[in-house]
């Protein structure tokens, strides 16, 4: 069976595909496409299929009215590699057909024919298949259309607009697995049996379909619906069974590959809710320094500011920024970053000028508010207007960049309200989670419903643009600065930009929902990802969660803090309660959770330290291949083990709490409270060697291809490695 992937404006979907292998991509004898493009006629409905990249197709599909040229785009066009050798495609096409015959396009080892009902020649349906090296044909997939059922490119036209619905199906088989979609609270690596809403809020960042609403991944067929849009447009391709590094390789071809970051974000980065004036961040800096623990972050979270919408400091709490971010920098070496939200107030000095520019998006009918906050309604600015993006740049660089503080948080950055599920966020306990629905924000783009998913997208293109524009350099480039966003999309890895899980529960059962969650993240494109540690808030069923004086919590971080060691940025966060309460909110920092326990903790941000040469390579090889941080085990052993295809099926805890973090080191965090020891799967690796795997913490080694049971005392996260370790922290591992 082979790997392949769909993308509907790209849909990153990492699939086990229908059949196997295709040729690698740039081998000697790669088959040019023999075609410009196809353009078909069918009723009052156009398609236009054309070659794209190395063993792919783009297909753009419209009923009456062709797209306009202005629709957002984020596929790269040409993409980054491919035989288009820096030639765009546009709209070209040199085959037209009226579904009376036959029409096949090839493209390296992929073709695409269309083909009438039941698999007849003719006809107007899309079939996608691979060539053998003998010359035979798999198919991989086609558009869904048993007998006498809808059409697999259906519209409707819910609105007096030409904007219309779309479902398209295509055809899967029931042992499909599906990889990607985003990131859900779902402990699922295999998507396949899911239905996906595609709307973002806080912690859950489907992606990665614009302008659509669903993904629903049946065992017969694989629907995607939109319930507003002006074209359909995917692109679909190949790469040999197992070959997910070509398959990343050719989604950031697509669709952009990851910068490398600044080599001081590659260490520890403290934050907590929240650090409320300059004297106790800098005394927070002296802490650091006192106790001789290396940080590479400070972060000032939310309501830092008067007013929403104020993007700068309060002065009567942060009266010298630029003095602050000098005296952190001095005492700790460590870099400054500060929070913003989307949201406006009308006592913000900056509400009229924008409210008079048109830079705050409003909704389709009422008043315009499009959420509340502490008892205020505000309005959100429109991340979707170029002009509304420079804006909030201009005033983020003179309140901040220009005073030291060089990173930005994006938070609430989902789009729409502030993020949330339900309507008046933070209004009162008791009204939440009332059953109203969403706001119909409208934005300089469209409405919330037609490019909802780009806002975040669009956000975070404000202050990478502003980056660029202050380092006078260009996108893809290494980053000197980083911000953080609480969402994302498609294309959202070529930003200097890191998407992290939002706004969790700090209990076990959440710790294992985020290693999924992360290798979700990686399957569909973004490498740069972040949690937090610790989790972010209190559960009220819980009595001792988020309560750093409890011994059940302190374990928990204890856990959570080590785990953060081996994902991308090692970060802690979080609302924490406290039986004794040292600053205006409880602490969060490494010497917070007992005497017994600063030890392990602050071991572990020195091992993050001393994986710097490692990180380095590892983030070298994202931004030249896409080739993934986060790996689910299915990316590196799918083709040598055999139990790891049907361990993933299932969506076990082998391959939903196991991964590996870059090509050496095989993560198991332990998510249960009490362990003592910890039960691993050791994958075989398909190398000769009997005894692969290596105990980070014995030296004892493994055989792959096994069950074996560790030592696991509170100290030590579950941790093998292959090769030796010099190697590793030396980064001298491809």
């Amino acid at each position: 069976m082979s790997s392949w992937l769909l993308a509907l404006h790209v849909f990153c979907l990492l699939c086990r595909g229908l059949a196997s292998p295709v040729l690698h991509p740039r081998s000697d004898d790669y088959f040019q496409p023999n075609s410009t493009g196809l353009w078909m006629q069918h009723g009052f409905e156009t398609v236009l299929v054309q070659p794209f990249g190395y063993d792919g197709f783009r297909v753009r599909a419209w009923p009456f009215r062709p797209p306009t040229g202005q629709e957002a785009s984020f596929i790269y066009d040409p993409p980054l590699e491919g035989p288009e050798n820096g030639e765009a495609h546009g709209m070209q096409f040199d085959t037209a057909s009226i579904g009376n015959h036959s029409v096949t396009i090839r493209n390296g080892n992929i073709l695409v024919r269309t083909i009438g009902w039941g698999g007849n020649p003719g006809g107007y349906r899309l079939a996608f298949i691979r060539v053998e090296d003998d010359g035979s044909e798999t198919l991989l997939t086609n558009e869904y259309a048993p007998l006498k059922s809808i059409n697999p490119r259906y519209y409707s036209w819910p609105g007096s607009g030409s904007e219309f619905n779309a479902q398209f199906s295509f055809s899967t088989t029931p042992d499909e697995q599906v990889y990607g979609t985003g990131t859900q609270q779902d402990h699922l690596v295999n998507k396949k049996g899911s239905t996906i809403d595609l709307i973002n809020f806080n912690t859950y960042i489907p992606t990665p379909v614009f302008m659509s609403r669903r993904m629903e991944f049946g065992p017969w067929r694989n629907r995607f619906t939109a319930d507003v849009a002006t074209v359909v447009d995917y692109v679909i391709f190949a790469a040999q069974p197992g070959d997910y590094d070509t398959l990343q390789r050719k989604l950031s071809a697509l669709t952009g590959r990851a910068p490398t970051p600044p080599d001081w974000s590659l260490g520890y980065l403290q934050s907590k809710l929240r650090y409320e004036n300059q004297s106790e961040v800098v005394l927070l800096a002296q802490n650091f320094k006192k106790h001789d623990v290396p940080v590479s972050l400070i972060v000032i979270d939310y309501q830092s500011w008067a007013h929403q919408g104020d993007w700068g400091l309060d002065p009567a709490l942060w009266p010298d920024v630029a003095s602050m971010a000098a005296q952190v920098k001095n005492l700790t070496g460590a870099e400054m970053m500060a929070s913003l939200w989307p949201s406006v107030s009308d006592h913000s000095a900056n509400y009229l000028d924008m409210m008079a520019s048109g830079y705050l998006s409003a909704t389709k009918s009422g008043p315009g508010t499009t959420d509340s906050w502490n008892g205020s309604y505000i309005r959100n600015y429109d991340a979707t207007n170029p002009a509304a993006r420079a804006f909030l740049w201009d005033t983020l660089k003179k309140n901040y960049y220009d005073k030291g503080i060089h990173n930005f948080w994006i938070d609430q950055a989902d789009g729409g309200a502030l993020g949330e599920a339900y309507e008046n966020n933070g209004q009162s306990t008791y009204i939440q989670s009332i059953p109203f629905a969403l706001p119909d924000v409208l934005y300089a783009a469209g409405t919330q419903a037609s490019v909802g998913k780009l806002y975040p997208w669009a956000h975070q293109q404000a202050i990478e643009d502003g980056y660029r524009n202050a380092t006078n350099s260009t996108i893809g480039t290494a980053c000197d600065h980083i911000s953080l966003s609480r969402s994302g999309y498609i294309g959202s890895q070529r930003f200097c930009s890191m998407i992290w899980s939002g706004d969790i529960s700090s209990v076990w059962e959440t710790l294992g929902l985020q290693i999924a969650s992360g290798l979700s993240a990686a399957a569909t494109g973004w490498g740069w990802w972040t949690v937090d540690a610790g989790g972010f808030q209190v559960d009220p069923t819980v009595p001792w969660s988020a309560n750093i004086d409890t011994p059940e919590y302190r374990e928990l971080y204890v856990r959570w803090l080590q785990w953060t060691t081996f994902v991308p940025f090692m970060r802690t966060h979080g609302s924490r309660a406290c039986n004794h309460q040292s600053a205006y909110t409880c602490d969060n920092e490494p010497w917070s959770y007992g005497e017994e326990n600063t030890p392990i903790i602050v071991s572990y941000i020195h091992l993050r330290y001393q994986l710097k040469a490692y990180l380095q390579t590892i983030f070298q090889q994202l931004h030249k291949t896409g080739r993934m941080i986060m790996r689910p085990l299915y990316m590196d052993f799918e083709r040598s083990d055999q139990n790891i295809a049907s361990l993933t099926q299932a969506n076990t805890n082998v391959t939903t709490q196991q991964y590996m973090f870059g090509p050496r080191l095989l993560v198991t965090p332990v998510t249960t409270p009490n362990a003592t020891e910890w039960s691993v799967y050791l994958p075989q690796t398909g190398d000769n060697s009997t005894r692969p795997w290596t105990y980070w913490w014995t030296n004892q080694t493994y055989a792959g291809g096994q069950m074996v049971t560790v030592p696991a005392p509170l100290e030590h996260i579950p941790l093998f490695h292959l090769g030796s370790r010099v190697e590793i922290l030396r980064g001298d591992v491809f």
